[in-house]
């Protein structure tokens, strides 16, 4: 088995031991993306030779060291929206297309204190905004188990490369699904964490009270090992939430018997696709053989969660873009009469349409005389939705249902239709407004396209859900398979 085949757990094993040099790991990565990158296009900054540099520096440390990082010169590729001093952070935008960060992410400080390495910055849909990657302003990633459809969104490029072998681990960020859906369209693991539980700050705000950074890997075991890096509370961001960190990976083989699992009859809809739904339903069983107790539950107010999201998430978006005006930073008209025209076209040259589309649409919903009957409206709705799983909580641990209707769709299938857009995200967006910890872990196959399992669960109990996507990996193995590319 080539480097670039294990995971970071694996990795991490081989340089603790000094089996292996981290510019041994960094090569091999390095000849993957040569090979197959060029079909994928999930980098919007290919960062691989210095990269390779640094992994270099990163040999001469390693003879002196005793005590190892668990990252220590892994490679690791970063959503595009996250901001790593001296690197262009984009969003996949016109807007910021020259961009460079002048501060690191607070999640990004972390993992330079475990010495990893970065890898590139991924591609995603402008400003984390769509489900497909299509809406880039500069290219359509492709889907590393067919290269005709779509690997997700807005998190495209990090599954892509994940799924693709490009790189073990990457992290993206998730509004309404966009780590997890396109884990599930790619093969691999995403992990949504609780709201609160890994610091926001320097990641480019979408929608601030759904937004979450979070990991997508080959395994739930390196989820959890990334998640003991990223996660914990910081004073530069006052919706970081103080509580207490656990290692993520101590309940991971624990067995499940008597864990108490729901079914919720509101997402097995006529819309959901009946090899996906019996793939689910198959592992259920697995896992009621392993000893949990499955029970159907209900969760009423999901059926008005698309329509809930899609007040909130362009409100939240309309007031965070504003800031992109042309004046302190990002792209500038270069010919326009006076302010208000410079301003008008900057945005208009700037933004693509998805994004002009979400900021009309929070606009009016925050505009005076339409607030209360839509924007207001709309967190109410929130609060029962989120009252909806408490009350779940109370007799189950964990909910589990798919993560997708289905497989990953042919890339142009849905641009023209933005409500079936919106809808691939039918399943997802429901964590994200109640704050709960969410994971999609591979469970199967439909057509030779991964099938992805959601495991929701209690705030800030990352650590069963966890433990059950762990079961899930093992039973499925989908993990041990790569695309042929």
């Amino acid at each position: 088995m080539s480097l670039w085949q294990k995971g970071l757990k694996e990795l991490s094993d081989l340089v603790k031991s000094k089996e292996v040099k981290p510019s041994e790991i960094i090569s091999s990565f390095a000849e993957r993306t040569e090979q197959v990158e060029p079909k994928i296009q999930s980098y919007v900054s290919n960062l691989m030779e210095q990269a390779l540099e640094k992994a270099k520096e990163k040999d001469e440390q390693l003879a002196g060291l005793d005590n190892i990082p668990d990252l220590f010169g892994l490679p690791i590729a970063i959503k595009d929206n996250i901001n790593v001093f001296g690197t262009k952070t984009t969003c996949s935008s016109k807007m910021l297309e020259n961009y460079e960060s002048i501060y690191d992410a607070t999640v990004i400080k972390k993992l330079n204190q475990q010495e990893y390495i970065i890898t590139g910055k991924t591609n995603l849909d402008e400003f984390a905004m769509g489900s497909s990657t299509e809406n880039s302003a500069f290219f359509v990633t492709k889907n590393p188990w067919d290269l005709d459809r779509v690997p997700g969104g807005s998190s495209g490029g990090s599954a892509a490369a994940v799924g693709a072998g490009i790189v073990p681990a990457s992290l993206g960020s998730d509004t309404g699904g966009s780590i997890r859906q396109p884990a599930s369209f790619c093969g691999v693991v995403g992990l949504k964490p609780t709201y609160g539980r890994v610091s926001r700050y320097g990641l480019v705000a979408f929608a601030s009270s759904l937004d979450q950074i979070g990991p997508i890997t080959r395994t739930v075991e390196d989820s959890a090992l990334l998640m003991n890096v990223i996660a914990g509370k910081d004073e530069k961001d006052s919706t970081s939430a103080d509580v207490p960190v656990p290692d993520f990976t101590q309940k991971l083989n624990q067995d499940i018997k008597g864990l108490k699992i729901g079914l919720p009859k509101e997402y097995f809809i006529e819309e959901l696709d009946e090899t996906v739904k019996q793939q689910i339903m198959e592992t259920v069983k697995q896992l009621e053989k392993e000893g949990a107790e499955i029970q159907e539950i209900s969760l009423p107010y999901t059926q008005y969660a698309i329509e809930t999201y899609y007040i909130i998430a362009p409100s939240e978006a309309s007031s965070n873009l504003a800031r992109f005006d042309g004046v302190r930073y990002g792209h500038r008209a270069s010919e326009y009469k006076d302010l208000e025209e410079m301003y008008s076209k900057t945005r208009d040259e700037g933004f693509g349409a998805e994004v002009k589309r979400r900021i009309m649409l929070g606009t009016y919903a925050l505009s005076s005389g339409y607030y209360d009957a839509y924007y207001l409206k709309a967190q109410k709705v929130r609060t029962l939705i989120y009252n909806d799983f408490m009350n779940a909580y109370k007799d189950v641990d964990v909910i589990i249902s798919p993560t997708t209707p289905d497989v990953a769709f042919k890339i142009g299938e849905k641009v023209s239709d933005p409500i079936q857009m919106y809808l691939s995200d039918i399943f997802t967006v429901s964590a994200n407004m109640a704050t709960i910890p969410a994971i999609s872990v591979p469970c199967g196959f439909k057509d030779g396209l991964p099938i992805g399992l959601q495991i929701m669960g209690k705030p800030f109990d990352e650590p069963t859900i966890l433990q059950v996507a762990n079961h899930v990996e093992k039973l499925a193995d989908v993990y041990k398979r790569f695309p042929e590319l």
